[in-house]
């Protein structure tokens, strides 16, 4: 294990039995570590291992083979309940999608994670409450989905993953369902949250977006391609009346 690392990868197998003789092998031996305070994008094509790899990275699925340290601790050989504690608590997912309850304000939205974790009531508002001041969305707590807009629901889904302090925040291509200028103001957002100590692993088949990320891991045929510091990263500034725009 690498002393430092949040994240340690060792000869990481997956393979899918399709049925038959057929078997899918679409993780091939891959090794990584991953450190806290990290900023780290993993891009590669359909069917290249990527989305696989998230979902071990994010204990949603298990390898065939190798080892896996989730900070300090061997997550390759949990069993389902053990691996959804380990979610609950240290990984903060954000998704595509956003994956809200379109009846649930976003306070509740936010609070789902605490619920799960048995915090108090009285806790899980105000804890719920500081992570959406976080984002910016001090002034919403109470709207529903339906009365956000996409970016500020993707606010709140950062807001759920930030709310239990995980030790990595997990995002799946966060901008791919938002218009460009959303999509930059919701990478402005990832920047504070790197800044201010989170890791941040961001899941993306876009460049610009990889761009903004310190390190970048590219996967093809389920290895990995290349590891390589971003020598020149993208950063994005918006003024405040863009921003309230």
């Amino acid at each position: 294990m690498n002393n430092s690392a949040v994240i340690d990868l060792q000869q990481i197998m997956k393979s899918y039995d399709m049925g038959g003789a057929e078997e899918v092998h679409a993780l091939r031996g891959v090794s990584l570590a991953i450190h806290k305070n990290e900023y780290v994008a993993i891009m590669g094509p359909s069917g290249s291992g990527k989305s696989t790899l998230m979902n071990i990275l994010g204990c949603l699925d298990t390898p065939t083979s190798g080892k896996y340290e989730f900070n300090g601790v061997n997550v390759s050989e949990m069993d389902d309940n053990q691996l959804a504690r380990v979610r609950n608590k240290e990984i903060g997912f954000v998704f595509q999608t956003f994956n809200l309850l379109a009846r649930s304000d976003a306070l509740h939205n936010v609070e789902l994670p605490l619920i799960y974790g048995g915090v108090s009531s009285s806790d899980r508002k105000r804890m719920a409450r500081e992570s959406l001041e976080q984002v910016g969305l001090g002034d919403r707590v109470h709207h529903k989905p339906n009365e956000l807009s996409g970016g500020q629901r993707q606010r709140v889904a950062i807001a759920r993953a930030l709310v239990n302090k995980p030790s990595i925040i997990l995002a799946d291509e966060p901008t791919g369902n938002l218009d460009s200028k959303t999509g930059d103001e919701i990478m402005i957002l990832f920047e504070e949250i790197h800044s201010k100590g989170n890791t941040v692993i961001l899941v993306t088949h876009e460049e610009y977006i990889a761009e903004h990320a310190h390190r970048i891991i590219r996967v093809r045929d389920g290895l990995i391609e290349s590891d390589e510091k971003v020598a020149n990263r993208k950063t994005v500034t918006l003024s405040q009346d863009q921003i309230q725009e």
